[in-house]
């Protein structure tokens, strides 16, 4: 098969013919047909994330047909069209037990813990806990845009953030994770501040049905910024970037009682960053995490996404051949594409 190969930190990627991936006994191996470039892609390709050696094929917002199935399997056959949550869960563990897959104890993740579907095909491990039965109007480019970010924001938005009708959304951050959250929380009839410092992503934003956007480079104060437009400040907020400033905005734009949804991944000098204290207490503010979904809530999203109240279809700006992802990597640290990348073409 024709994979994406990581054989360096920060390098462009290589393609190359390698050996075509075997069933493992309770999984199947997918012919990928499209997949999103996200930004937990690029930190992989940085070497932010620890990774099991190199090369590494990375990519883990997949969508296709299966190709091969192991012999425990049940429930999936060849040609059936399928999705997976990018966190795999082994089904046994504590935490699966419990029905969160997306904690998993022992996490199969493509494209970090094990070969991604940056490549023809990729074998995925635990698949009658995890694999997702496709509806058969939804294209795979755009059930590749769903990957990572929509049903991460999707969580984040409906169930760490409980957001009700009413109440005021901010989204720090308006990428695909960003973008998607926007779009879910008027879904659900939020009232959505966008921030960003990206003059077309906060018009994206605004297109999507946020009723304020706030320009973060042109205000002296994010967080008072987003309290003066939300009337007192936003009942949810959410960090869609991963960054010291991005966390500490949307911390600072809460109003009292207000739940703070860390989304975004944080590296660097951003993964231990200063907690204002004094505000979370006198007022009362929850601090949230939210990582992707389990498989057994995608029905959700797609009752959504048939009933017309959202569409992310409208994510996608680009679709791209497998040779262009090293270029779309390299240029995520600038934060300048607007939307979702998805390559389809291997």
């Amino acid at each position: 098969m024709r994979a994406a190969l990581i054989t360096a930190f920060e390098h462009p990627l290589e393609i190359e013919h390698v050996a075509d991936p075997m069933a493992p006994p309770a999984g199947i191996v997918l012919r990928v047909e499209a997949t999103g470039v996200c930004l937990s892609d690029w930190h992989a390709w940085m070497g932010h994330e620890e990774l099991p050696n190199l090369p590494h094929v990375p990519g883990h917002e997949m969508a296709g047909t299966i190709e091969a199935v192991g012999k425990e399997v049940e429930r999936w056959q060849p040609g059936d069209r399928v999705t997976v949550p990018f966190s795999i869960g082994c089904g046994t563990c504590p935490s699966c037990r419990e029905g969160h897959l997306n904690t998993c104890d022992r996490s199969f993740t493509p494209g970090f813990t094990h070969w991604g579907s940056f490549a023809e095909l990729v074998a995925l491990d635990h698949a009658d806990a995890n694999l997702v039965d496709l509806p058969p109007d939804l294209e795979a480019v755009h059930a590749a845009a769903l990957g990572c970010r929509f049903i991460t924001a999707f969580r984040a938005v409906a169930d760490r953030g409980g957001i009700q009708p009413g109440e005021w959304l901010a989204v720090h951050g308006c990428g695909g994770v960003g973008l998607s959250a926007v779009m879910i929380g008027v879904a659900l009839g939020a009232r959505v501040v966008g921030v960003d410092i990206t003059t077309q992503k906060l018009e994206f934003a605004t297109d999507l049905g946020a009723e304020v956007v706030v320009d973060a480079a042109a205000v002296e104060n994010t967080g008072r910024a987003v309290r003066d437009a939300s009337g007192g400040g936003a009942h949810v907020s959410i960090d869609a970037l991963g960054s010291t400033t991005t966390a500490l905005n949307s911390i600072k734009s809460l109003r009292k009682q207000g739940r703070h949804i860390q989304v975004g991944l944080m590296y660097g000098d951003d993964a231990a960053p200063p907690i204002p204290m004094d505000p979370i207490i006198m007022r009362e503010i929850e601090l949230l995490g939210s990582r992707g979904m389990p498989a057994t809530d995608y029905f959700r999203v797609f009752r959504l996404i048939s009933s017309g109240a959202v569409d992310p279809r409208r994510l996608v700006t680009r679709t791209i051949a497998l040779e262009e992802a090293s270029t779309v990597l390299a240029a995520m640290d600038s934060f300048a594409g607007v939307g979702v990348t998805v390559i389809d073409r291997f």
